[in-house]
Parts: C-alpha cells; sequence; structure tokens
C-alpha cells in the first residue's frame, strides 16, 4: 500500500479514465484561469505542460475558479473558439440555465471537480454517522451527567447511500470494517462494487423503511430536489440516521424539522443545509438531534490540492489521450 503524509487526500477517479473519441476531444492551445489564476492552479496547468495565458481570440480552454454562471456565460459568448472548460466544484447545479444553452453542442467540454473530493466527503460522511448514532452532539451540548446513557451501534446496521458517484465509492470502502449492509439507490441500473445491492430512484420509499443509516451523496437536478420531504421521513426507522454531505436542496428543510420535533428519527447530521448558510437562530442550529457542520466536509485546505490534480490530469488529457475525469453532461446537468 502507497504511504501517505498526515491529511493527504487523492483523487479515487484518477486512474480510471477512459478516452474520448477523437472527434469528440477538444483541440490543444492557450489555456485562461479566471477570473484570477491562483500559484497552484498555475503550476497545475504548467506541470502538465499546458501553456497559461490571458483570456484572448486563441484561448482554446478556461479553467474558471469562481464567479457568477452568468459572467462565465459572457465569457463564453465572446470567445467561442474555447472547446473545454473546467469547472472547480462537484456539484454543477449553479450553471444549469448555461447548460441548457450548449447541450446539443460538441464544444465546450465541460468537466468539473466531481469525485476528487471524495475522500474527505466520505471521511465527514462516516464522522457525521457515527456521531449522530452516538448522540455525541446532544452531549456535547449538556451540562449535567446524562442518564440514561444512549448510543447505537453501527456494526451490522443496514445502510443506504443515494447516490453512486465517488463518494459513494469511497464511503463503501471505509464502512467495510463494520461489516454493514449496503444498498446503494442512484438513476440508472448498474451495480456498484462492494454494496451489497443496487437498486434505482423509484425503490427510494422501500429502502427507507428498511435503513438504519441514510446517506445523501447524490447530485441536485430537478428530479432530486426535495427528494427527502414528509412522506419519505415517515417512511423512515424511528431509530434511524439520516446524513447529508451532498446538497442542501435533497431535503426538505421545513419537513425534517417537523419531524424532528415530533420525536422521529434518532438524529440528523447536516453538512449542507436548505437554505445555505443556514440563518443564524434557525431551530436546526440547536435541535438536540441534529447536528450542522456548515459545509466544511471539504475544506479549502483540503481542496486547492485535490483541485490541482484534477486540473493537472486533464490538462494532461488535452494534450495527450483525451482521458478527461469528471465529464458533466449539460444535457443532464451533471
Amino acid at each position: 500500500m502507497t504511504s501517505r503524509q498526515p491529511g493527504e487526500h487523492k483523487d479515487p477517479l484518477a486512474a480510471a479514465a477512459s478516452p474520448l473519441p477523437a472527434e469528440l476531444r477538444p483541440h490543444a492551445g492557450p489555456i485562461a484561469i479566471l477570473p484570477e489564476p491562483t500559484a497552484a492552479i498555475e503550476s497545475a496547468v504548467r506541470d502538465a505542460g499546458g501553456t497559461v495565458a490571458p483570456l484572448g481570440d486563441d484561448t482554446k480552454a478556461v479553467v474558471w475558479l469562481s464567479g457568477p454562471s452568468a459572467t462565465l456565460r459572457g465569457v463564453l459568448a465572446e470567445h467561442p473558439g474555447v472547446e473545454w472548460v473546467q469547472l472547480p466544484l462537484a456539484g454543477v447545479e449553479s450553471h444549469a440555465g448555461l447548460f441548457s444553452d450548449y447541450a446539443d453542442k460538441t464544444y465546450p467540454l465541460w468537466t468539473s471537480a466531481k469525485g476528487a473530493y471524495s475522500e474527505p466527503v466520505a471521511e465527514h460522511a462516516l464522522a457525521l454517522t457515527l456521531g449522530m448514532l452516538r448522540q455525541l452532539p446532544d452531549k456535547a451540548r449538556s451540562a449535567s451527567w446524562q442518564v440514561p446513557r444512549q448510543g447505537l451501534s453501527l456494526y451490522g446496521m443496514r445502510v443506504a447511500i443515494v447516490g453512486a458517484g465517488g463518494i459513494a465509492v469511497e464511503l463503501i470502502r471505509l464502512l467495510e470494517p463494520f461489516e454493514t449492509h449496503i444498498t446503494i439507490v442512484r438513476r440508472s441500473p448498474g451495480d456498484v462494487p462492494g454494496a451489497d445491492r443496487t437498486v434505482t430512484s423509484d425503490r427510494l420509499a422501500e429502502v427507507l423503511a428498511e435503513s438504519d443509516v441514510v446517506v445523501l451523496a447524490a447530485a441536485t437536478t430537478d428530479e432530486s430536489r426535495k427528494m427527502i420531504g414528509a412522506e419519505e421521513l415517515a417512511a423512515m426507522k424511528p431509530t434511524a440516521v439520516l446524513v447529508n454531505i451532498a446538497r442542501g436542496a435533497l431535503i426538505d428543510s421545513d419537513a425534517l424539522l417537523a419531524s424532528l420535533d415530533s420525536g422521529h428519527l434518532w438524529g440528523v447530521g447536516l453538512d449542507v443545509t436548505d437554505p445555505e448558510p443556514l440563518p443564524d437562530g434557525h431551530p436546526l442550529w440547536n435541535h438536540p438531534r441534529c447536528v450542522v457542520t456548515s459545509h466544511s466536509a471539504d475544506t479549502d485546505e483540503q481542496v486547492e490540492p485535490l483541485l490541482a490534480a484534477r486540473v493537472r490530469h486533464n490538462v494532461a488529457a488535452l494534450l495527450g489521450g483525451g482521458d478527461f475525469i469528471g465529464i458533466v453532461d449539460p444535457g443532464a446537468r451533471y
């Protein structure tokens, strides 16, 4: 096994990329890093053999680090020669309107950071799961000795993971020592290595009813928005734990609060919320069976080297065999 430095993460998708057909590959050329280059991303482009240059008529690729989708739309409209755009986040729902304009076009090729942050996010999902099962948030808030002693064990539990991307795959690996029974819920059919079974989204209610732990790791689309509402929450076991490390919009926050207030669910761990940021004073902040971790599953310090590695790989793909990672289907918007 390859040794790691303390806190070092790896991109689990780097070794599994397949080359695009020649006719779909973007052409190599100057790469603009917008809105402003950072030292890490600029080094990543150059290390891979790419040329960093200001945005111009000959720009062939854009590494987009931040900024409104409308600004990126303007960049592409003014520079139609751009054939590849690298986005910085795993979730790309903020660009849904822009993707609609390019759904039937070959260029630009869109890539995101999906999968790149799988290790830190899956680690956080496991931490939230264990913390909620053991009721650590409530115990941490307590100012007196708690009786009776309460806590549930993860060993042998039935775990449902909604989503089948890199986070799900890494979480399956982290769960191995606990000998859990894992069900993956995904949009399209297809087995996921390490899971006991894989089902499609139309069976979500069935899976929720039998699961002890439910982890949301799915992309936000029109279909998945508020996929966990009052009906789905009611279907879950009263002793179930719900963890969301994907996007806040996957859960109906009002329905979740009502469910917790009624005494349903053992605990809820939220790294993401709707709205986000969660307003000061919102009841979820201090609910005894909920913890909110302020979208910290992947910190800036963790993200920067992983994004740089993704950029480095994709620049090499641009200049070489076309094995891009994190390709986004603008029609599907993920």
